[in-house]
């Protein structure tokens, strides 16, 4: 924990950021919700302590080029529902939407410990879907987004939930990440 601690060490996080249009949005949503959002910078930062947090947890799972690195790159996409049901028909084969898709590019044995940045791959988010999930769980609409962005960043890093236990630790490690911040 001291690495994570440690300000002289620095990850540096390259985010890809596409933000959402409420254009089109059957529910209302309030303005400042929509600006805190769509801040690449408030992502960066969440996302960076997300992955130092995981790197110096030796007992997470994380590949070891990941958990080496001192420079990352990802997408990060909040879309709408009919987006991310193209995505999901075009790209897994399931005519559904959902709520997240991640699309991992990393692949230990494609290359060793390297000094450059290193590609995560890309998450995508549904707001719609976020708003009505939120609305559901009774949450803010930010924290389910945050929510589901560590589900994905989970997925790029290796994470599965194929079984009930698996499911229960990454739900768990995501409470976790969300912790980091206080937003529980």
């Amino acid at each position: 924990m001291e690495k994570y601690l440690s300000s002289s060490y620095k990850l540096d996080v390259d985010l890809s950021f596409t933000p959402f249009s409420a254009q089109g949005l059957e529910t209302i949503v309030n303005g400042d919700i929509l600006d805190q959002m769509n801040i690449s910078g408030q992502w960066i930062h969440d996302i960076t302590s997300w992955i130092r947090f995981i790197q110096v947890k030796e007992e997470l799972q994380c590949p070891e080029i990941v958990r080496h690195a001192s420079q990352l790159s990802l997408g990060l996409e909040l879309t709408n529902d009919q987006k991310i049901l193209d995505l999901n028909h075009t790209w897994l084969g399931q005519s559904k939407t959902t709520d997240v898709l991640s699309f991992p590019i990393i692949d230990e044995t494609s290359f060793g410990v390297c000094n450059e940045c290193i590609e995560l791959g890309d998450i995508v988010i549904s707001v719609p879907t976020a708003i009505r999930q939120a609305k559901e769980n009774n949450v803010a609409l930010f924290r389910e987004l945050r929510w589901l962005a560590s589900h994905g960043l989970l997925h790029l890093l290796g994470w599965d939930h194929s079984d009930e236990e698996s499911l229960n630790q990454m739900l768990l490690i995501q409470e976790q990440l969300l912790d980091l911040r206080a937003i529980l």
